[in-house]
C-alpha cells in the first residue's frame, strides 16, 4: 500500500474521533429544550459550525455542515482515488442542494447550500442555474447524467438513483448501502406513495436492483425481489408506513459497517469510507437527538428505538 494510503488511513481514524457517540447523543435527546442542547453541542467537535441561538432547522444544517468539513480535510490527507470515493460519498449531499435550489427557483426559501467545496461534482454549475430546464442542461454534461426531465421529481429521483448506480461502481465497500438505499426508495414512492418512478431513475434503479423490484407493488413482493443482501434493510418492517424503521436500520448498518471498515489493519480505501460512514452516522443521530431536545426531550424510548 503506498505511503499516501497510510497517511490517509491514519488520518481517517484520527477524524473518527470527532464523532459524540450514542451516548452524549442520548444525553442530547434528554435535554429540556434546544437551548440546552445546543449549549452542550457548541461544546464538542459540532461547535465548528453549531452556535447557540440556532433554531432547529439552523442547527440540524451546521451540523451537516461540520461533517462536510471533516470530510473537506479528510480529503486533504487522502491520495486521488480515496478524494473521488468521497465525492461519490458526498454525492447525496449535492442532490440535497439541488432540492433545495429547485425550490429557491420555484420561490421558497431554503436554507444555504452546504459547502462542498472542491468536494462536489458540479455542484458550482448548478447551483448558478436560473431554470429547471437550464439545470437539466448542466446535469446532462456532468457526471450525473440528464434526469430526462426537468421537473423537481424528475431531476430529484434521476440523481438519487444515478448515484446508487455510480456509487457501486466507484465505491465497492458501500454498495450495500447504496443498494439498500434503493430499496428504500421503492418502498417509499412506488409501494406506499404509489407513484411510478419517472424513466431515467426506473433505467438507474433496474441497474441497481433488477427489474423485478421495480414490479412490485407491495412490501413483501419488493422484499422478495430484492437480492439477498438487501433484504436485511426490512426485517422486521411489516408494513409501507413502518419504513421509519428500516430507515434506521439503514443507518445503524452503515455505522456498524463503518466500524468494521475503520478498524482494518491494512491502510487503504475500505478505511477511508469506513471514516465517512462513521462521521455521517454520528451527524444523523445527532440530528435526530436534537429534534427530540426541541420537543421538551422526551420520550427517550423513541431515540432508543431507532438510535
Amino acid at each position: 500500500m503506498s505511503a499516501a494510503w497510510v497517511a490517509g488511513s491514519v488520518r481517517a481514524r484520527a477524524m473518527t474521533r470527532r464523532r459524540v457517540g450514542r451516548v452524549t447523543a442520548r444525553s442530547l435527546a434528554s435535554s429540556p429544550s434546544i437551548e440546552a442542547a445546543l449549549a452542550a453541542l457548541a461544546r464538542t467537535p459540532y461547535g465548528h459550525d453549531v452556535r447557540q441561538g440556532q433554531t432547529l432547522a439552523e442547527a440540524q444544517h451546521a451540523v451537516i455542515d461540520t461533517t462536510l468539513w471533516n470530510l473537506r480535510v479528510l480529503a486533504g490527507w487522502a491520495p486521488r482515488e480515496g478524494v473521488a470515493m468521497l465525492r461519490v460519498l458526498l454525492g447525496a449531499v449535492e442532490a440535497a442542494n439541488v432540492t433545495d435550489h429547485l425550490q429557491r427557483l420555484s420561490g421558497i426559501q431554503t436554507p444555504p447550500p452546504y459547502r462542498l467545496g472542491r468536494m462536489d461534482t458540479a455542484w458550482a454549475r448548478l447551483g448558478a442555474t436560473t431554470s429547471p430546464d437550464d439545470l437539466r442542461r448542466v446535469l446532462a454534461t456532468s457526471a450525473w447524467g440528464d434526469p430526462g426531465g426537468e421537473t423537481p421529481r424528475e431531476i430529484v429521483l434521476a440523481m438519487r438513483t444515478a448515484l446508487a448506480d455510480r456509487m457501486i461502481a466507484a465505491v465497492p465497500a458501500a454498495a450495500a448501502w447504496a443498494s439498500s438505499s434503493t430499496a428504500l426508495l421503492i418502498a417509499r414512492e412506488v409501494v406506499l406513495e404509489r407513484r411510478e418512478l419517472p424513466p431515467r431513475a426506473r433505467e438507474a434503479a433496474e441497474r441497481v436492483l433488477g427489474p423485478a423490484a421495480l414490479a412490485a407493488h407491495t412490501l413483501p413482493e419488493l422484499v422478495a425481489a430484492l437480492p439477498m443482501s438487501t433484504r436485511w434493510t426490512f426485517e422486521d418492517v411489516a408494513q409501507p408506513d413502518q419504513l421509519w424503521r428500516a430507515e434506521a436500520r439503514w443507518w445503524l448498518r452503515v455505522e456498524h459497517d463503518g466500524f468494521a471498515l475503520a478498524r482494518r489493519a491494512i491502510a487503504g480505501p475500505e478505511v477511508l469510507v469506513g471514516a465517512a460512514a462513521l462521521l455521517a452516522a454520528d451527524a444523523w443521530r445527532v440530528r435526530g437527538a436534537l429534534e427530540l431536545a426541541a420537543r421538551g426531550g422526551a420520550p427517550l424510548e423513541v431515540f432508543d428505538a431507532v438510535a
